[in-house]
């Protein structure tokens, strides 16, 4: 089973990037998908989550400004980030539960945004 994101980058304040994490080995359309971030120094933080169903929820300072989706014919997950602030700058890992539902037990490697100001 392997998460890949990808689609990081420099960007400047205001700038739009679009993460995209590729799923292989397993599906998982029955399963919630988060994104999480790390800034330097700080412990990882969920940015936006997403159930099987479509219902999203995000940490309330990139609402409005971040959205998730996901293809469940894909197995792939997107996270559009608009009107980029240089706090956003962090490493952004893909994640998916396990079949128990009870955590995150899959994560890609990360892909690196850093937003200039």
């Amino acid at each position: 089973v392997q998460l890949q994101a990808f689609g990081g980058g420099l960007v400047q304040t205001g700038g739009s990037l679009r993460l995209s994490c590729a799923a292989s080995g397993r599906t998982f359309s029955e399963y919630r998908m988060a994104w999480f971030r790390q800034a330097p120094g700080k412990q990882r933080e969920l940015v936006a989550g997403i159930t099987s169903g479509g219902r999203t929820n995000y940490k309330d300072s990139v609402k409005g400004r971040f959205t998730i989706s996901r293809d469940i014919v894909k197995n792939s997950m997107h996270l559009q980030m608009n009107s980029l602030k240089p706090e956003d700058t962090a490493v952004y890992y893909c994640a998916a539960e396990g079949a128990n539902k009870a955590s995150y037990k899959y994560w890609g490697q990360g892909t690196l945004v850093t937003v200039s100001s």
